[in-house]
């Protein structure tokens, strides 16, 4: 889908109002054309009957003009009563033979009266006639054309009072319109937003807010209800990941980071102490009597003299610093930064001072947890992280041989003896 559809494709707020305001409007004007239709209709009746009431009128008051032959009697009693009334256009009396007897016209101007006959024709059907009668006999008959203005008035009147409650009515459909379509696209906004910012952010601890339509409430909640699992399947996998990631970068008997780990905080620092002209140094510890440990005590004793070396270092240590398990009974201590290499000096005699004290084993047994230290300082004896470990190892084989459980610096950037005669001789 272009997103060209996307910015044409109408909202549903859009297609909500245009429906409602859509229907209200044809109903309203439906229920307009009905009242109108219908008021049209009695206003026919209303006015046809008043003429024919009219016309029983006059028929009595024109009864002695006829019967007397007072053509001037019988004009001016259709005059007096046609002028009154105001709904008559032309009154005509005819005699028994029917010969026009007397004829009474509302004045008007020829266009005004051809309109109002033209509006009578819609109005009234055809004349109202009504008989003379004298004696029980029929002597002529009245003959009345209805007057449409004053029923054009009342008709003007009306179409105005219907014009006015359609646009009412409009109106309150507009407004009743906008406070359904916020009930309805209002909870579907939100639940739209939250689902944009759960997509877009990864945040599952959003929730939708209670809706006042039971449906709209209802999916809210089981959209609540399937974050909540998101959340708590992204929990768990988060924490599975950070289980992995230590698992990866720490030792497991330990806890402590591993060679991978330490190395890479040593690429690290060792570029912040060049930038600052600053120090770092690295002891490499060795445990002096492990193998006998693990061959006389077994593995299990050998594991918690490993396990009180970690603990006795790294209580001996800054929270900048770094101690790591490189594998089996050796160990780096990264020291970031140093003044001086007299500190790293001091550091080494501390941890060696913490291992003097016997570590309990849970045989009911004790041993001596002694190690030899090598000490190398960066700039002073190498110029690289992978040298700098080096250096460190070659100085703990140092101590090692000339004073087990001691420690020794580096002599200067080479190391004492060639690193990899010394790996070889000791794996």
């Amino acid at each position: 889908m272009s997103r060209r559809d996307e910015e044409t494709r109408p909202s549903l707020r859009h297609v909500l109002r245009r429906a409602h305001l859509g229907v209200a409007l044809l109903a309203v004007t439906l229920a307009g054309l009905t009242l109108t239709v219908a008021g049209f209709a009695a206003l026919r009746a209303y006015a046809g009957s008043n003429l024919q009431l009219i016309a029983a009128s006059m028929s009595y008051t024109v009864e002695a003009a006829v019967v007397f032959e007072d053509r001037a009697a019988a004009e001016e009693a259709l005059a007096l009563i046609a002028a009154a009334e105001g709904g008559v256009a032309e009154a005509d009396v005819f005699d028994a033979r029917g010969a026009l007897f007397a004829h009474w016209q509302r004045p008007a101007r020829p266009s005004v009266l051809d309109l109002e006959r033209r509006l009578a024709a819609l109005v009234f059907a055809a004349p109202v006639q009504q008989p003379i009668t004298h004696d029980g006999a029929e002597i002529g008959r009245i003959e009345l054309h209805g007057s449409a203005g004053r029923l054009l008035r009342f008709l003007t009147i009306g179409v105005a009072v219907v014009l006015v409650c359609l646009a009412l009515s409009a109106l309150s459909a507009l407004l009743l319109s906008r406070y359904l379509v916020a009930g309805i696209v209002g909870p579907l906004h939100t639940l739209a937003t939250v689902a944009h910012r759960v997509r877009s952010e990864r945040t599952f601890d959003r929730r939708v807010p209670p809706a006042g339509i039971a449906e709209l409430n209802d999916l809210a909640g089981d959209f609540n209800a399937l974050l909540g699992e998101l959340e708590s399947w992204q929990d768990g996998l988060q924490r599975e990941n950070e289980s992995l990631a230590h698992q990866a970068s720490h030792d497991s008997l330990t806890g402590l980071p591993n060679r991978a780990m330490f190395e890479a905080r040593l690429s690290v620092a060792l570029q912040e102490a060049e930038a600052l002209r600053g120090r770092v140094a690295v002891l490499f510890l060795d445990s002096d009597n492990f193998k006998q440990t693990n061959d006389d005590l077994g593995h299990a004793a050998g594991d918690a003299v490993l396990a009180a070396i970690a603990a006795r270092v790294r209580d001996r240590l800054r929270q900048t610093d770094l101690v790591a398990r490189l594998g089996g009974d050796e160990f780096a201590v990264l020291l970031a930064p140093v003044g001086e290499i007299a500190d790293a000096l001091h550091v080494a005699d501390d941890i060696l001072a913490g291992l003097q004290q016997p570590v309990r084993l849970l045989s009911g047994g004790a041993v001596t947890a002694s190690v030899s230290i090598g000490i190398a300082v960066f700039p002073d004896h190498a110029g690289d992280g992978a040298t700098l470990l080096r250096q460190a190892d070659a100085a703990m084989y140092l101590a090692k041989r000339l004073r087990p459980g001691g420690r020794q610096l580096a002599a200067g950037p080479e190391p004492f003896e060639q690193p990899g005669t010394h790996l070889a001789s000791r794996h």
